[in-house]
């Protein structure tokens, strides 16, 4: 288990600090998005500036995944916007919803990895102190 925790950390850290780079300075060639709701969204993103944020976050949540540091820090930041993602090629773009379902493997994989981390939030009746 432990050969496929780090395997998917190492590829969700290389996916996220990848792509995260590529919003923020492009370098791979994308292709063109079609027209329709796809199309709207990514401009209203773009107009924003809203996607300079997420490509802010996916860079740090990659670069924590790949220092191998603060794990479920990590997943708590790119955790939101793997939903997005599968959101976004479910409903306007299945294209990419195979690769989109690769990657919540991944996460899965690495959340499996690091859980007891996240016993406490799983508590059906919080103790107050």
């Amino acid at each position: 288990m432990k050969i496929a925790f780090t395997i998917s950390r190492i590829l969700l850290g290389l996916i996220f600090t990848v792509f995260g780079l590529n919003g923020l300075y492009p370098f791979l060639h994308m292709p063109p998005i079609p027209p329709g709701l796809a199309l709207q969204y990514m401009t209203v993103l773009s107009t924003s500036h809203y996607f300079v944020a997420v490509c802010l976050l996916e860079l740090i949540g990659g670069l924590i995944l790949l220092s191998n540091r603060y794990i479920p820090v990590a997943l708590c930041i790119i955790g939101p916007i793997l939903v997005n993602i599968l959101l976004f090629h479910s409903l306007m773009e299945p294209s990419g919803l195979p690769l989109a379902f690769i990657v919540l493997i991944l996460w899965a994989i690495v959340f499996y990895g690091v859980r007891f981390a996240f016993a406490s939030i799983f508590v059906a009746k919080a103790e107050v102190r």
